[in-house]
């Protein structure tokens, strides 16, 4: 797919941030200031370790969650405070989420046409019921589902099939924007990798464009265009998938990636895992700013840490 980056991005996130007060003295920052850009057309990958805030801020961008501060700016809408209605309609019809367990959110009473359609519905995206069918029996058969699945109950299915009608169900939308939190995680690596296969050749037909939240980075590397890591709130390593694969600069992204196991067993035996401990190494991310490496390659680091971390990858 073509990403044209002359034009604005489709999302505008800048610094963002997500606190949860857990008690009269404490405050969890789940996310604590950061940055991006999607554009249009393109998947971009948000990768990190339970806990280190991926779904947080797919769920503060989607505003299942009010944004602590920071700004959000999608396809020119601002919806990074209290909305107007205008720009409230607009998320609500061009964002849509996929969700990590398609059984927690699929409604168990409903039959599968009318999971898909609740969408369409709400906002009265069609003209007629023959309308509405015609659009929720095309999405059913694009995620490779069969008609009579539309009239079954979500019980009724495999993992992976449910997890096709959570897509469909936030295909049918024709968002611009699809979050996809942990999508596949649940799922056998065989349906994985059926799945990840659907929503890139939905992507090529649609022009639909994505963020990928995982912690599979061999999965993540596979879909994505660009890559973001994220680790206790912070995004401390942002580029290409190849520049994050093959020159990593970050000590945390290079943990990460020596924890990936390789398919020959020769290299397999060699493999050596690298251990990251952000205490240990005295690593403060609130004192870091980010050093841009090319001008998609960035990292988050001090003058001092990123000097010794460059070192060995020069450009």
């Amino acid at each position: 797919m073509n990403i044209d980056k002359t034009k604005e991005p489709l999302l505008h996130v800048e610094g963002l941030k997500q606190h949860f007060r857990t008690s009269s003295r404490y405050v969890t920052k789940a996310v604590d200031g950061i940055s991006f850009d999607i554009w249009a057309g393109e998947t971009y990958g948000l990768v990190g370790e339970s806990g280190s805030g991926k779904s947080t801020t797919g769920r503060a961008i989607i505003r299942l969650y009010d944004p602590t501060a920071g700004k959000i700016i999608f396809d020119g809408h601002d919806i990074s405070g209290k909305m107007a209605k205008e720009d409230e309609k607009y998320l609500r019809t061009n964002m849509q989420m996929i969700f990590q367990d398609p059984m927690a959110c699929l409604n168990p009473r409903k039959k599968v046409k009318e999971i898909i359609a609740q969408g369409l519905e709400i906002h009265r995206l069609y003209t007629d019921q023959a309308d509405l069918d015609q659009k929720v029996n095309a999405i059913i058969e694009k995620v490779g589902l069969s008609p009579e699945h539309a009239t079954r109950y979500p019980h009724q299915f495999s993992g992976g099939q449910r997890q096709r009608i959570g897509i469909a169900r936030a295909l049918v939308m024709n968002p611009r924007l699809v979050i996809a939190d942990e999508a596949i995680s649940a799922l056998d690596v065989s349906i994985q990798a059926q799945v990840v296969n659907l929503m890139k050749d939905l992507q090529d037909e649609l022009g639909t464009t994505y963020l990928f939240i995982a912690h599979d980075l061999s999965m993540v590397k596979y879909i994505s265009d660009r890559i973001g890591v994220m680790h206790l709130g912070h995004i401390v390593e942002t580029g290409t998938t190849d520049e994050i694969f093959e020159n990593p600069v970050h000590p945390y992204t290079r943990s990460l990636l020596s924890a990936i196991p390789r398919p020959n067993p020769r290299v397999e035996k060699k493999r050596i895992a690298l251990e990251y401990n952000k205490e240990k190494e005295g690593v403060d991310y609130t004192q870091g700013h980010l050093h841009q490496l090319t001008d998609t390659h960035a990292v988050l680091a001090t003058d001092g840490e990123f000097k010794v971390w460059s070192k060995e990858h020069s450009y």
